[in-house]
């Protein structure tokens, strides 16, 4: 069993890399349903684990130039502010709602994975052999910094609430309200979802037992994953691997309703 759990480590990493989004919704019921961890304290141990790895995933990505830090300040801050928020909830809020809403989560997100997109040219800002027009890139973004802040408190309060670190949320929503890359919005969104881990994690501690070692041995595993995945994300076809985590996500999706709400 403990190897099936390192596995689900691995697996949680190389999605996080993938796709900058997904780490939180393989960590807790692999927690829960593997090592046999108490819901709350999967959720806390999650939002742990997914904070450190996609810390290292970002930083990766970064040196990539991959990462717009302006982006990342504001949607990270008020992300943080909901976050620390929706786990002082979750912590008064019954497991089977907790639980409920995690799948539902999870069937959302497998309906944005296996949603079929069109890609789109890259923005003015961002072309050119130079690298992005600053000028252009902050204006862009200035003008839609009230929208990224509602929704960083928004996706903040759902991370803290049922444990996903709600990149699959944050994805979309750059791409959409800043007009920047896919490249780029993963890279970004790895940096908030640390941001806004660190803060519902913070928000679980003293109020649910953390077993230590096995956050700490799924956390290694789950980082050298995440290496992988960015690797990978080079190699083969991004439509190709979204409709299968979709798939996946329904599987498991599923198997909580079934098993732990139903």
């Amino acid at each position: 069993m403990i190897f099936i759990a390192l596995f689900a480590g691995a697996i949680t990493g190389i999605v996080l890399g993938l796709f900058g989004s997904g780490g939180s919704i393989i960590a807790m019921p692999a927690l829960m349903y593997l090592l046999h961890v108490e819901a709350k304290s999967a959720i806390a141990m999650s939002l742990g684990i997914v904070a450190v790895t996609a810390t290292v995933s970002a930083y990766d990505n970064w040196r990539r130039g991959n990462v717009n830090v302006k982006i990342s300040a504001v949607f990270g801050l008020f992300g943080v502010i909901g976050t620390y928020g929706g786990a002082r909830l979750g912590v008064l809020t019954p497991v089977v709602v907790q639980l409920t809403l995690f799948a539902l989560i999870m069937y959302a997100a497998a309906w944005k994975m296996l949603l079929k997109t069109q890609v789109k040219p890259v923005p003015a800002q961002f072309a050119g052999a130079g690298g992005p027009n600053v000028d252009a890139e902050d204006e862009a973004i200035s003008a839609h910094m009230g929208h990224i802040a509602v929704h960083g408190i928004g996706v903040g309060v759902l991370t803290g609430l049922v444990g996903v670190g709600g990149g699959f949320l944050i994805v979309p929503a750059l791409v959409l309200l800043s007009g920047i890359p896919m490249k780029i919005a993963i890279g970004t969104s790895l940096a908030i979802v640390a941001a806004k881990s660190y803060s519902g994690f913070a928000g679980y501690m003293g109020a649910v037992p953390i077993d230590w070692t096995i956050m700490l041995s799924f956390t290694t595993v789950t980082v050298i994953g995440s290496f992988a995945g960015t690797r990978i994300a080079h190699r083969f076809s991004q439509e190709a691997l979204k409709k299968w985590f979709g798939i996946f996500l329904v599987f498991v999706a599923t198997y909580i309703m079934i098993k732990s709400v139903i």
